[in-house]
């Protein structure tokens, strides 16, 4: 009988977390940017109203830092020839204000933690649980996402803003984090780990009757 695993899964999950962060990143700060014509009362970017009163899509832009040159800034203004305005640090921008230590640092974070996840991701035991799966190919394409932003940007680029509550601008990559780690979390919780013995592992022996 074929051994049951979900890897499939967590590979679907991850890429198409990191297809969905990245096409959406460079999508609304292309829409956003309307050739420079900013709407906004500092002259950096724009924005529109999804939910009106709460929530917006929001786009700013640094005219003091110039692209790069080549590949690297082929990519840079692949949606806007300004470059965006980044968070250097991590989630609801943790660490921001040491811009390119903090960058640096959560960018060698997120490589290793990537790695980490992708060996965990792949063991025989971990690849036969679905839930287990589903939580770390989110965060594994959340990962991947902020880090390509990391390398590319030298900061993540965010742009959903909630902001009846003021909740720190996020992107999509952080909600894959965030819905990940609530799984995991979910995962650790309510469901303890089977007892479920590895493919061609020997049955275990029957107990000894007692001697009269």
């Amino acid at each position: 009988m074929p051994e049951r695993t979900y890897r499939w899964l967590f590979a679907l999950l991850a890429v198409a977390g990191l297809t969905a962060d990245l096409a959406t990143k460079y999508g609304v700060f292309r829409w956003l940017h309307r050739d420079g014509a900013f709407a906004d009362a500092s002259g950096t970017g724009n924005e529109v109203d999804v939910v009106p009163g709460w929530f917006k899509l929001i786009a700013q832009f640094d005219k003091s830092v110039p692209p790069n040159g080549g590949a690297l800034g082929a990519l840079q203004t692949w949606s806007a020839p300004d470059m965006p305005r980044v968070n250097h640090g991590a989630l609801f921008g943790i660490g921001g204000s040491k811009k390119g230590t903090a960058n640096g640092g959560f960018a060698v974070v997120s490589v290793l933690a990537a790695v980490a996840i992708v060996v965990w991701g792949t063991r025989a035991h971990t690849a036969r649980e679905r839930g287990l799966m589903v939580a770390l190919g989110l965060i594994l394409g959340g990962t991947v996402g902020n880090l390509f932003d990391r390398l590319v940007f030298g900061g993540v680029r965010d742009f959903l803003y909630f902001y009846k509550i003021d909740w720190p601008v996020f992107n999509v990559a952080d909600c894959g984090l965030v819905v990940g780690a609530g799984i995991l979390l979910v995962q650790a919780i309510l469901f303890a780990p089977t007892d479920e013995p590895e493919p061609g592992a020997a049955p275990p022996a029957p107990a000894e009757a007692p001697k009269a």
